[in-house]
């Protein structure tokens, strides 16, 4: 009778460590109260807390890196860029930035089938509380924009408000992503004040068909803004 394979017990192969730590970093994260701009322990300390070597979390850290979660300081640290937790959904975009142009209008139009999504289910599923946190963040925003003419932050505020109105965390981490990736290039070559100003009109028309549960209006209403977006980035590019 043959003699049957032993069943053996096997190290954890090196990436299966490293997700664990991922998880575990992103979960300190999330329950320390750590914010945008806070220095994360270093690199000793992390490997004393999670009993790791330090290429695990020097790995673990050029992860985050690469997703824009985190950023190493020379001399300094690692600093949070952005608040997350072991439930996070992280996906890096590669831009190809020697061809701007190109890129941002590649960006864009991949962003418009999801933004335009974001608008109309945000008019099915907002609720009154939903409703008073987008008109509060275009408020700030038409203030904002009425006294400096332009309103990059305000603007993305109002943006994110909506896309929380979804009830659907997938539309904000996605967007959130892709508007950074995008907007990270504005300030060259488009450090100009009046990009995208002619879509300001468009917000309150926008907030006025979410409030009205119109999500074939919502969806025309955001597409004249990313009209306005794709205008500006050909002109500006010339």
């Amino acid at each position: 009778m043959p003699q049957q394979d032993k069943a053996t017990l096997l190290p954890l192969p090196p990436v299966d460590r490293v997700q664990q730590v991922i998880a575990a970093l992103a979960d300190y994260i999330q329950h320390s109260g750590l914010k945008q701009g806070d220095r994360l322990p270093a690199e000793r300390e992390l490997m004393a807390a999670l009993a790791v070597g330090r290429s695990t979390v020097r790995e673990v850290l050029s992860h985050f890196q690469a997703l824009g979660v985190v950023e190493a300081r020379k001399g300094s640290g690692t600093y949070l860029l952005r608040t997350i937790s072991g439930a996070t959904i992280h996906m890096p975009l590669t831009l190809d930035t020697q061809h701007l142009r190109d890129a941002l209008l590649q960006t864009l139009e991949v962003r418009r089938g999801i933004e335009v999504e974001a608008g109309m289910v945000a008019a099915r599923r907002r609720t009154d509380v939903d409703l008073i946190n987008i008109e509060t963040k275009l408020d700030e925003m038409e203030r904002v924009h009425l006294a400096k003419g332009t309103s990059g932050p305000e603007d993305l505020a109002f943006h994110l408000a909506i896309y929380d109105a979804t009830h659907n965390p997938l539309f904000r981490q996605l967007l959130e992503q892709m508007r950074e990736g995008f907007e990270r290039f504005w300030e060259k070559p488009f450090d100009r004040p009046d990009f995208a100003r002619r879509s300001f009109p468009f917000h309150r028309t926008l907030f006025n068909a979410i409030a009205a549960q119109d999500s074939d209006a919502a969806r025309l209403e955001t597409l004249k803004i990313l009209a306005i977006v794709e205008e500006d980035i050909k002109e500006m590019s010339k």
